[in-house]
């Protein structure tokens, strides 16, 4: 009996032990915890298809996080994760934020944003490439059926118009996957990553092209409103950011970037 107990005792402590990992890293004073998204290259990609959570991402977002925190005396440790869950892991406090998020109406006031954000990207409207289809807006999707990625941020008039036939697929090579397919008319990407696995993936590329703008959009750190750190976190970002923008370092940040990944 005493030995069951014991055991079950063991299992309990190794399951809140494991559960609570990522927790206990955010509110050690000595490791400020970060996630980034392991999906969206050139920003922030696991460096490996599939690659452990444990590892950093690699890209722009990545290399500029840790610059402008370390502006402020601060070093920080990013780990990579879906998207979906970098945001919930922000929303609940397991690390004290997430990038790259876009602030809609829908997330605002769950997170703490700094100021300005960290860059603007275009969310572009894309169709196969024999689509006769003019430059598109929002209205022109009205009627159509449009698909998405689960788990990104999408502008707040987009997701609530119903008159838009919505679909969700699981990532964005999935997404053009489906486009492909016929299964949709149109498929919601950001420029740059999506011409990038366009034309790095041989099904994709010249299957697939922009035919118009939905928003542009700024992106951000997502800092949490639980972790005891988040609020700190924001203002030194915040503060980094503009003295980094101020001083040149982060134009220079920005142009090597654009050279190594030929930015269009």
């Amino acid at each position: 009996m005493f030995t069951r107990l014991a055991r079950h005792l063991l299992l309990m402590g190794l399951c809140l032990a494991f559960s609570t990992g990522l927790r206990a890293q955010a509110l050690d004073k000595n490791t400020l915890v970060l996630a980034g998204e392991d999906d969206w290259s050139p920003y922030s990609s696991a460096e490996k298809p599939g690659g452990d959570s444990k590892t950093s991402p690699v890209g722009f977002s990545v290399d500029l996080v840790r610059a402008v925190l370390a502006s402020q005396g601060l070093q920080v440790k990013i780990i990579n994760v879906p998207f979906a869950r970098c945001m919930l892991y922000a929303k609940t406090g397991e690390v004290a934020g997430c990038f790259n998020a876009t602030i809609t109406d829908d997330n605002r006031a769950d997170y703490l944003w700094h100021q300005p954000a960290m860059f603007e990207e275009e969310l572009s409207i894309f169709a196969r490439a024999d689509s006769q289809a003019p430059e598109l807006k929002l209205a022109d999707l009205r009627g159509k059926r449009v698909a998405y990625t689960n788990g990104y941020t999408y502008p707040s008039e987009f997701m609530h118009d119903s008159r838009i036939q919505k679909f969700v697929a699981v990532s964005d090579a999935a997404l053009i996957r489906m486009l492909l397919a016929k299964r949709v008319d149109y498929i919601l990407l950001n420029r740059t990553p999506g011409w990038m696995r366009i034309e790095n993936t041989p099904e994709f590329k010249g299957q697939v092209k922009r035919v118009g703008l939905l928003s542009m959009d700024g992106f951000w750190v997502a800092f949490s409103k639980q972790h005891p750190q988040g609020e700190r976190l924001a203002q030194a970002f915040s503060a980094g950011l503009a003295q980094m923008r101020r001083d040149g370092s982060y134009q220079r940040l920005q142009d090597d970037f654009r050279r190594r990944v030929n930015y269009r």
